[in-house]
Parts: structure tokens; sequence; C-alpha cells
């Protein structure tokens, strides 16, 4: 439905003629005629949030594609496509939130300033296109205004001036549900992702949003005064929920949200933190979730709309645990897990195949409380070397042996191994003592040898008699070589980061980067020199380095650091196999 503007202007902003000293968010709140859209009967099915909630898990998210900026396809994927939502529904998931399929980004798109605020009736329209295009899948749909969270709602700054943000958001959502008005009851809606804030305060003047948010829906018409929504708090942090205040007179079926990216340094790459699993690690899983849990009402069902430790930079085994700790833990209190994708992390989209299809399996067995049996890893944080059974490592010029790769059962058996459709013999190829599964140096010896070049040879998939399989990763490795391993902090050109060619030698990623000043203090982040060895002096992933399919990456922020100082630096690029000796790293000095 097209929104007439001159009409939006006159009915529902006639308070503007009153000055900006007006109590905007009052002015909207106050009963007034409006025009409301209608809809043909029989085309919305209410429903609870409950019954929303528990028919929408798993949920995958389309991140950076509608939520890109200035438009779809900006952000390393193209527009959204019908066949990317065929992978997601055939692989078990339930609910789409859009930024790419369930959240959207209106920054660019607005027409119109104060204080109509108008929206491009093409991108609305878009909008509406990808909504239908999951629903018509029989998908749950969530769908948001995004990254206008900081690009003008940002209520937490000091210079935001209220009664505008008020103004136009309100007109942003009169208009979004005046288009989506007539959609059926799988569309939920959500008022804006992760919203600035930072104490009681700026929690008051988000919770002013939700209240605009429910009267535009109100006033919008068709069925959004029944559809489900989700409400949340500052940050959408689940330790800010005490300034989350649920509006005293809502009428729609609502849900809680918030997002989990927890612990921080696994789950961004900070500071050398590449393992997870510890006791202490899987309890604070459970006091975080049972935490946000515990401070909204029981009857309110809680939506995670974002979760995620990208397999861009975490270890296998590590996340696998991660994952089903997380998604288990999550299930059992009633959080509904929907998993964060920027079609990088997780789902191919061109190719339409899952990047880590064992992360996959083990989200949709742990929703339905189906054990999973897990690759087995370090846990011990000041552990000097660092093993996995994802994978067997074997170094360039040695000859392999049998391998021991342990694994968790969780009261599981195994049932199987293979390397692509053939099946491996036991007692031939491998042996099984327990939780044990011995790999024969006969067996190993067809793909990893001393003469063997660098690279994944094969992978080897471990079937269970429930649950998720697992896999072992078979790498032939020796030490990455980079196109050179100096330069000049200054001869980098102004504003860009430093791109160096990077020759891989196994896995393509970094584990760690160390960064030590040439008087051996640490360039950045100097209180890690508490930290066990192998995350002393350890910097961020996208703060200070990064990498991609052929290069190494140091950033413009390190780059500044480094001629800040005054003092030569050294890059110290760790990877797996990693351990303290062994060799596989690269040192790269920046001068001043």
């Amino acid at each position: 439905m097209k929104l007439n503007s001159v009409v939006l202007a006159s009915a529902a902003f006639a308070w503007a003629e009153a000055g900006p000293a007006q109590d905007v968010h009052k002015q909207i709140l106050a009963p007034r005629k409006i025009s409301k859209c209608s809809c043909p009967s029989g085309g919305f099915k209410p429903t609870t949030a409950q019954q929303w909630a528990a028919a929408s898990a798993p949920g995958w998210n389309a991140g950076n594609t509608l939520d890109a900026i200035p438009t779809e396809g900006s952000w390393n994927n193209g527009p959204l496509q019908g066949s990317t939502l065929d992978v997601v529904k055939a692989a078990g998931f339930k609910s789409v939130r859009i930024p790419g399929k369930s959240r959207v980004t209106y920054t660019n798109h607005f027409v119109g300033g104060s204080p109509d605020w108008a929206i491009n009736d093409t991108w609305l329209q878009r909008v509406s296109d990808v909504v239908d295009m999951a629903t018509s899948r029989g998908l749950y749909v969530i769908t948001n205004i995004h990254h206008d969270s900081w690009a003008w709602a940002d209520v937490s700054q000091a210079s935001s001036n209220q009664t505008l943000i008020e103004e136009r958001f309100y007109a942003a959502w009169l208009q979004i549900g005046r288009k989506l008005a007539c959609k059926s009851a799988l569309v939920a809606l959500e008022p804006i992702n992760e919203p600035p804030g930072n104490n009681a305060e700026d929690g008051a003047k988000l919770m002013r949003l939700n209240d605009l948010f429910l009267k535009a829906l109100t006033d919008s018409g068709g069925f959004n005064s029944q559809r489900v929504v989700t409400l949340s708090g500052p940050g959408m942090s689940g330790d800010k929920v005490q300034w989350f205040k649920a509006p005293s007179n809502i009428t729609n079926p609502w849900a809680f949200q918030f997002h989990y990216y927890s612990p921080y340094d696994f789950t961004f790459g900070a500071w050398g933190k590449t393992i997870w699993g510890s006791d202490a690690d899987k309890a604070a899983v459970v006091s975080d979730l049972s935490a946000v849990r515990g401070n909204i009402s029981a009857d309110i069902p809680i939506i995670m709309g974002e979760f995620d430790a990208s397999q861009l930079q975490c270890e296998a085994a590590a996340r696998w645990k991660w994952f089903d700790h997380v998604v288990r833990t999550a299930s059992s209190l009633g959080i509904v897990p929907i998993i964060w994708d920027n079609g990088v992390d997780n789902l191919d989209r061109v190719a339409g195949q899952w990047r880590d299809p064992i992360a996959v399996d083990i989200t949709l067995n742990a929703v339905k409380g189906v054990p999973n049996s897990l690759a087995d890893s370090t846990t011990d944080g000041s552990a000097t070397t660092q093993t996995s059974s994802a994978y067997i490592f074997n170094k360039a010029g040695h000859n392999t042996t049998d391998q021991n790769v342990p694994f968790i059962l969780n009261g599981n058996a195994f049932k199987s191994l293979a390397v692509g459709s053939t099946p491996l013999k036991e007692g031939v190829d491998y042996t099984i003592s327990g939780p044990v599964v011995t790999f024969k140096q006969s067996f190993l010896s067809g793909y990893l040898a001393a003469e063997g070049t660098p690279g994944t040879k094969a992978n080897v998939t471990v079937a269970f008699s429930k649950g998720a399989p697992s896999q072992v990763e078979l790498v032939q490795w020796d030490t990455p070589t980079f196109g050179w391993y100096s330069s000049a902090a200054k001869a980098v050109a102004a504003g860009t980061d430093l791109w160096i060619p990077i020759a891989w030698k196994g896995l393509h990623r970094v584990a760690a980067v160390r960064i030590l000043e040439n008087d051996g203090t640490f360039l950045v982040d100097d209180w890690t020199k508490w930290l066990p060895d192998l995350q002393k002096g350890r910097s961020t992933l996208n703060s200070q380095w990064n990498s991609d399919q052929d290069r190494i990456i140091i950033t413009r922020s390190a780059i500044d650091a480094v001629i800040a100082s005054g003092k030569n630096t050294t890059f110290t690029f760790e990877f797996y196999p990693r351990a303290v000796g062994n060799g596989n790293y690269v040192d790269y000095t920046l001068t001043v």
C-alpha cells in the first residue's frame, strides 16, 4: 500500500506546528483520528507470543543484506535470493530475521525530511517482497529497523535531538506498518536493533521509542495490533536488561529479545583466547542466560535474536562445544536461538553450502534436546600446547604415526567413520577404545607424509548413534610465507591498512597475533601480561589485524599506534596447530 505523504503529514504530524518545545512523545500517543489500513478477512490467524516463539526455533539471520549501507548488496552479499531461503529451510531452520532477511536499515532510503520522513516506495516494496519470499516458504519472520540505531536514532549521545528522533521513529514505523499491515501472523516486528544505551536515563528514552513503535502499529491498522512484536533494552544486551521496562498498556502479544556474543575474547578473536569448554566457561553461559530469563516475567517468551562464534576465527572443536552448550542452555530455558550470519560466517549464499555443516547440525539437534557427541579440545587456559580432535596435523618433513583422537560422547556410541562416501574399516583404518578413536598410520599415510605438500588432505566424518556427526580434518602443515617481512609504518598511505601477501601452508586462518615493541613492551592491552603464555601481548581481530584469502592485514589503528609509540614493533602472527616453540608463526616488523 503506497503511503501518501500529504495525508501522513496532515494526519499524523499535526503537532509539528507547535514547535520543537512540544513533547512529541505525548502528542503522538494522544488519541486522534488517522486513516488505517484495512485487510481482507481470513488472512490472519492470531497467535500467542509463546506459540510464535516455539514454532520459530531455531532461526537464521540474513545479515549484511537489507541492513547493508547504503543499499542492499553493499556488504559482501548480493540481493537476497529465494534459493538462499530454500537452503536455510532445507537445513531445518524455522525462522528468518531480516537484516538480510528480517532486519532492515532505512537510513539511506528516506526521501523526505521532517515532519513526514517519507521512505522510498521502492525500498518499502523490496522489504515487503523479501518478507513474502520467506513466508511463502513457511518461514517465520522478524523484521526491524536496523543500523538506524547508530545512524540517526542514537538516544545515548549528548547531542541527540530526542524530539526529532521520536518524530522520525514514529513516522518510519507508521509507513513500515502500513506496508506490512496485511502480512500473515508468521511476520513479527522488532522496533530497532541494538539501540545504544549505557544507563537508566538512556533506557528510559528507549522505552519511549517502544511506546511509539506500538502506537505506530496501532495507527497503521490492518493486522498490526494483533501481531507478535519483540521488545528489548539498551544494546539488546543481557547485562542491561534491568533498564528494560515493559509498556504498561501493551496489547500486542510480545516477546523479549536480546543478543549473545560471549565470552567476548573467544567470539571476537581477542587476546589470544582460542579455547573454550571448561567447567567455568560452561557455568558462565548458564549464569548469563539464566539471568536474562530470571529478569523477564516467566510468561514472556525470549528470543536470542543473534548469537555466533565465527568459523573464520574460532578453532573448530571449541566452536562446536560453544554452539552445543549455548543452544542447549538457551533451549532448556525456553529461549529461541537465531544464529547470526553475515554471508561469510556460516552460509555461502552463492554456492548454497554451509561453511561449517557440523555447527548447523549441532544447533538443530541441541534445539530438540538430542545429545550431540563432540570433538574434544584443550580447555586449560594455562596450557602451552592446544590440542583439538577436529584435526590431525602433520608437519612437513615428518612421517605420520598412529594418532589418538578423543571425543566427548555424551552418552552416545560411535556408529561409522568415512571419507566422503568411502567407509573406513574398523581394525584396519582405525580402532576404538572408549571415547578414543586411534587412526592407524597405514590409513593416515595415504594422506599425510613427510614430503607432502601443505594443506587439507581429507575430512573424516565421524557419525554417532544420536545427534550431529563430527569431523576430523587431516592437515599437512608448514610455516606460512609472507610476501615481505618488514616495512616502514609511515610509508603506508594515510587512511589505509597494510596488506601483506601470504602463502598459507595448512589451515587458512590466524590463531592470534602478539604485538611487541622493540623494548619488550606490548603495543596494546598491556594488562594481558597477567594472562597465560599463549595470551600475553595478544591483540584483537579487526582492531589490530585481519586476514583474507591471500592477505594478512595490519589495520590502520595498529599502524598509527606504532607511529605514535616511536618504536619499531614486531607483529607475531601465530597459526594452527598452536603451541609454544613449535615454530608455526611469522614475525613482521613495522619500523618508524
